[in-house]
């Protein structure tokens, strides 16, 4: 398992795009693996070690459709 510390001023979103560079869906995933993280409040204080989920595969892609051309 991946791990990381928190940065000055740095929230858990901006700490998971840092590192894994994605959000979706990660955010929440690190929440379940690091119980009490959240009680930190929204800024993480700095060097809060952070276990991280294995990488994850690249964001959903939704295809689209052009009406006009």
């Amino acid at each position: 398992m991946r791990s990381a510390r928190a940065r000055q001023g740095e929230t858990l979103d901006a700490l998971c795009h840092r590192i894994l560079g994605v959000t979706a869906g990660v955010t929440e995933h690190t929440l379940r693996l690091n119980p009490g993280l959240a009680s930190h409040g929204p800024i993480l204080p700095e060097g809060t070690q952070v276990a991280l989920p294995e990488a994850t595969t690249a964001p959903h892609r939704i295809d689209t459709l052009q009406l006009w051309t």
